[in-house]
């Protein structure tokens, strides 16, 4: 990632701290001031330019993510109020730096979610969609 960065490439990720904070932070309840002093260690100062946290209500996101075969459900199996703990964790992030976060319904088709995502991304960058 380092490298890409600094040859003024794109780095895209599909985890990075904020996953960390959501499940560790808010879901495991190790609380943020925790993470955060993890996150000085392992990267300093540096944030991303644009985070998208797809949103589903917990039931609906949990029926989606055990429908999936051959998907990990380690995470999937943890009792509801784990669960409505990480969503809140998730939009709790992005409204804290809601410059940098952008919360993406997820509700819709895939091709719903792929548009909001793209219009999402062009905005933040300035580049056609």
């Amino acid at each position: 990632m380092w490298p890409a960065l600094k040859r003024g490439e794109w780095v895209v990720s599909d985890r990075f701290a904020d996953s960390t904070m959501a499940y560790q932070g808010y879901g495991h309840g190790l609380g943020r001031e925790a993470i955060d002093k993890l996150y000085a260690v392992a990267v300093g100062d540096f944030k991303p330019d644009l985070t998208l946290i797809l949103d589903i209500p917990v039931d609906a996101g949990l029926q989606r993510a055990l429908a999936r075969s051959g998907a990990e459900t380690r995470y999937e199996r943890m009792d509801i109020e784990f669960h409505r703990k990480l969503r809140d964790g998730f939009l709790d992030i992005a409204k804290r730096e809601p410059a940098r976060c952008k919360v993406i319904d997820a509700q819709g088709t895939v091709d719903d979610v792929q548009a909001k995502l793209r219009a999402a991304v062009s905005q933040a960058l300035k580049v056609a969609a």
